[in-house]
């Protein structure tokens, strides 16, 4: 591992520890003596992490004279200083320090900056640290309406940090928080960066889109239905370890009960509904278009639905807001209903009114002449038991 240049420089390759000691080099009669100090860094996982992983570095020491006390400082990805906990310095012969929980943000070439007063040392050692994750790596929420066309994406860092290893993933749906999982696709990344997907059996209809960069996951739901609300999980796996990053679709709809145009003095109840309850700073708002503050209905705190009662024509709208900010509006129309039907509503009302009343009529008739039915027969009974008993018949002189 060694050798000798045409400056006469001695180069050692793939320096280790036991390389350590006093290297002399004569020449005549002149001697001269170099004291070599070698440092050895070693970090976790050979610098390959999932978020909320915590590194530990550790940091050895050779030298043939007695070994210093040594101060480490760490500068991360940003160049802001790392303070870790050091876990153990018995011997002063070798260093190992903890870090804090990592995020996707600090990938990047880390320094460990190692400080001497006897011997004088000053020395950067570099590392690697790679984090792989999402950039979007919070829960997001996504409002969408009933029938629209959604597309729903992942970020990945694998590429922007040079990953080198392999690693799997997959996509699931879930409808609430405590439901059944069910598996969308699968997709693994190879060393090289290559990613194969593979789509899954599902219940409903979704598209992997093709088109996009290798470090993104999308699927495109073509046309939402109120139930595929819920949880998109996105995972990723590393050697027995894993992350995931999450997306929650909310599905809005308006609908009226009764449906259909509103007759002439009727009412009718709009209806706007979501798929799951909304967070604390988002609400439901009813608003007639060109009406009043009358014309007004907000939803409460938790609420997954808001109605407003309606007795005349007009477009309505339905916001679904979130800190001041409308993440989707609906519209209803209310129409008036032609006269004739009015007046049809109006004759079926009078008519089954009339008829309701006959019936009432009629059942009482009959209830009458089946308790004057009951009483007679009740008192010809009566009579039979009497002649029985007297066992006389009367004949009339």
């Amino acid at each position: 591992r060694s050798e000798i240049t045409r400056n006469k420089h001695l180069r050692v390759s793939d320096l280790r520890l036991s390389d350590a000691g006093i290297y002399t080099c004569e020449y005549g009669s002149h001697t001269v003596s170099i004291s070599l100090h070698v440092f050895k860094l070693m970090i976790s996982s050979n610098g390959y992490f999932l978020p909320n992983e915590i590194p530990e570095l550790t940091l050895m020491q050779n030298s043939s004279h007695p070994l210093s006390d040594l101060t480490i400082t760490l500068f991360n990805s940003n160049n802001n200083i790392v303070r870790p906990k050091l876990l153990q310095n018995k011997t002063r012969q070798k260093y190992i320090l903890k870090l804090k929980k990592l995020e996707a943000t600090d990938s990047g070439t880390w320094m460990c900056h190692v400080h001497s007063d006897s011997p004088l040392i000053n020395w950067n050692i570099s590392f690697d640290v790679k984090v792989l994750g999402f950039q979007n790596p919070d829960l997001e929420r996504k409002y969408a309406a009933v029938d629209s066309t959604v597309i729903l994406s992942w970020s990945l860092n694998f590429q922007k940090i040079k990953w080198k290893e392999g690693f799997t993933g997959q996509l699931s749906w879930k409808q609430q928080e405590n439901a059944t999982t069910h598996e969308l696709l699968d997709f693994n990344v190879t060393a090289r960066g290559e990613q194969h997907r593979t789509k899954k059996g599902s219940h409903f209809r979704f598209e992997i889109l093709e088109n996009k960069p290798e470090s993104t996951i999308e699927v495109k739901l073509p046309k939402v239905h109120f139930n595929h609300s819920g949880q998109y999980q996105c995972q990723l796996a590393y050697n027995g370890r894993s992350v995931q990053s999450k997306i929650e679709l909310v599905v809005m709809k308006v609908s009226a009960n009764p449906v259909g145009p509103l007759p002439r003095g009727a009412e009718m109840t709009l209806i706007c509904q979501v798929s799951s309850p909304l967070p604390s700073n988002a609400q439901l708002r009813w608003e007639r278009v060109n009406g009043t503050r009358m014309d007004i209905k907000k939803s409460k705190q938790d609420e997954v639905m808001v109605e407003v009662n309606v007795s005349t024509a007009g477009l309505w709208n339905c916001h679904l807001i979130e800190d001041n900010d409308r993440k989707i509006s609906l519209h209803y129309p209310v129409e008036e209903a032609p006269v004739w039907i009015s007046y049809v509503v109006i004759g079926a009302s009078i008519g089954g009114s009339a008829l309701a009343f006959g019936l009432a009529c009629l059942c009482i008739i009959s209830g009458i002449s089946w308790q004057r039915r009951r009483q007679r027969a009740k008192r010809m009974a009566r009579a039979r038991q009497y002649l029985l008993e007297n066992k006389t018949c009367q004949c009339q002189q």
